[in-house]
């Protein structure tokens, strides 16, 4: 679809100039240089090689908080993404994290010529199956192992304890070893060719499957398959978040939960929460817990603040600044425990705590941090 098209279908000609979107942008309030409302006059000007050679446009962490303010019911988001995908076209780019490595690999991941080795990370004593009906999508976790290890993050804990409870509740899932990346990364940066080739591959793996139903832990692959994967190509699958799943099993007894005293906080990802709407699963299933107590953050929900950095962009001091803003909230509750339901933010969360320097700085801020399916596992009677 053309720009000039995106812009009257997100609304953005109805723009009141008020502003809010730029009020509550979590980057503009560290990086005065950014605006929303700016790029968007931008964009209802003309497309013209200043609005796409602007570093800006790659700026957004398309955590919608400005779709979620606007009272025009602007898509910010989506024009933002619809910008980038005609920069990328003249050949602009994104300055990607750590050296641009997950992007290369999510490239080299869109070679239909190339199997990946991507199974010895699950645990031996787990039940899983080449076929059946019901698919557990790993994403991207064996391959980002190896990239924040470092920092205390192993995403691969995380999906064997996900099959953990699917075995628990009496699910076998298939897992297929030519599963790619679900390229969402590459659809947010504005690389629609190589998100496609990804897409297809998925897609026709998927269908020749007989797979019927799809479970994921990763929010951003949850989002690609619900909304993105719908929207460009022929593809209608009964999918759910594991938070959907667990908070399931537990109202039916078939998951027990063991007691453990505990003052927790749980971070919104952008993607579950304000992309897909799924506030309650997760807080249902924290709440299950016997001896946990629960308390928010001053901004939750759909206000929850984004743990700063989007698809592998954005990784600048404006996004640490964001992280100690949010972890210093994290702090604020009391809690010593900061549950996630996004790899993403356990790695973002657990790096800015890494990287602050100053000693009293570190300890305004540091706070122990673990996945949902992690907690969920460990406390899981058997």
């Amino acid at each position: 679809m053309a720009l000039t098209e995106v812009i009257k279908t997100t609304r953005a000609l109805l723009c009141l100039e008020c502003g809010k979107c730029t009020g509550i942008c979590p980057v503009s309030r560290f990086n005065r240089g950014y605006s929303p409302r700016i790029l968007l006059n931008k964009a209802l000007r003309g497309v013209n090689s200043d609005l796409l050679k602007d570093k800006n446009i790659w700026n957004c962490l398309t955590c919608q908080l400005c779709d979620e303010t606007c009272p025009a019911g602007i898509k910010y988001i989506e024009l933002t993404q619809a910008i980038r995908f005609e920069a990328t076209k003249l050949g602009e780019e994104a300055l990607c994290s750590h050296g641009g490595a997950a992007q290369s690999l999510m490239r080299i991941m869109s070679s239909p010529n190339l199997t990946p080795r991507r199974m010895d990370w699950v645990d031996k004593d787990l039940k899983i199956s080449d076929t059946g009906d019901t698919l557990y999508f790993v994403g991207c976790a064996p391959f980002f192992d190896v990239l924040f290890n470092d920092i205390g993050v192993m995403p691969t804990t995380g999906a064997n304890a996900s099959i953990k409870i699917l075995n628990n509740i009496g699910i076998i899932p298939v897992l297929l070893k030519d599963e790619r990346c679900c390229g969402h990364d590459l659809l947010w940066q504005g690389d629609f060719e190589n998100f496609k080739k990804l897409a297809q591959l998925n897609i026709n793996l998927i269908k020749n499957s007989g797979i019927k139903k799809i479970i994921f832990t990763c929010p951003e692959c949850y989002r690609t398959f619900k909304i993105d994967y719908p929207k460009y190509f022929d593809f209608n699958m009964e999918i759910y978040h594991i938070s959907e799943i667990i908070i399931r099993a537990i109202d039916e007894k078939r998951i027990r939960l063991k007691e453990s005293e505990r003052v927790i906080t749980f971070q919104d990802p952008c993607r579950l929460g304000r992309h897909l709407g799924i506030y309650d699963e997760p807080r249902k299933v924290l709440n299950s817990i016997p001896g946990f107590v629960l308390r928010e953050m001053r901004h939750n929900r759909n206000r929850a603040i984004c743990c700063g950095v989007s698809a592998w962009m954005n990784c600048s001091n404006y996004s640490k600044r964001l992280q100690i803003v949010r972890l210093k909230e994290a702090k604020e509750t009391g809690a010593d425990l900061l549950v996630t339901a996004c790899t993403k933010c356990e790695i973002h969360f657990n790096c800015a705590m890494k990287e602050t320097p100053e000693a009293q700085r570190r300890e305004e801020i540091k706070v122990e941090t673990k996945s949902l399916v992690n907690l969920v596992a460990e406390l899981m009677e058997e």
